[in-house]
């Protein structure tokens, strides 16, 4: 290892030669492990596909499977203004009941009288 006192009794020229010399190695070093870590990264990916690409036996991930089928819900209310709109009951309220909603009606108002009540399916 250089002592502090060699650096302050070289030149300028010695130490800018120094300087070079570090940075050249430096670089080399840097280069070398950046290829290493690419390598390992590469072999890391190829494990990874190997594995998406495994025994039927083995635990895929969740991105990969495909959706699971669900029953088709029935409707449950439906407009009277316009008996072709319909609604589950399940996910965002459609326009026409949100807009009855805000004038005063009762979600119960728009029950399809054929719809099974839930209440009473388990029965």
């Amino acid at each position: 290892m250089i002592k502090k006192s060699d650096l302050e009794a070289m030149t300028v020229d010695q130490l800018w030669q120094l300087h070079e010399e570090l940075g050249g190695l430096l670089s080399a070093r840097l280069i070398s492990e950046k290829q290493e870590l690419e390598k390992r990264l590469a072999q890391l990916r190829r494990e990874e596909n190997d594995e998406e690409l495994g025994e039927p036996g083995e635990a895929e991930s969740a991105e990969r499977r495909p959706r699971r089928a669900y029953p088709r819900v029935l409707p449950k209310y439906q407009n009277p203004e316009n008996p072709t709109e319909t609604w589950s009951g399940r996910g965002k309220k459609p326009r026409w009941v949100s807009a009855a909603l805000n004038s005063g009606h009762q979600i119960d108002e728009f029950l399809i009288a054929s719809a099974p009540i839930a209440a009473n399916a388990g029965k």
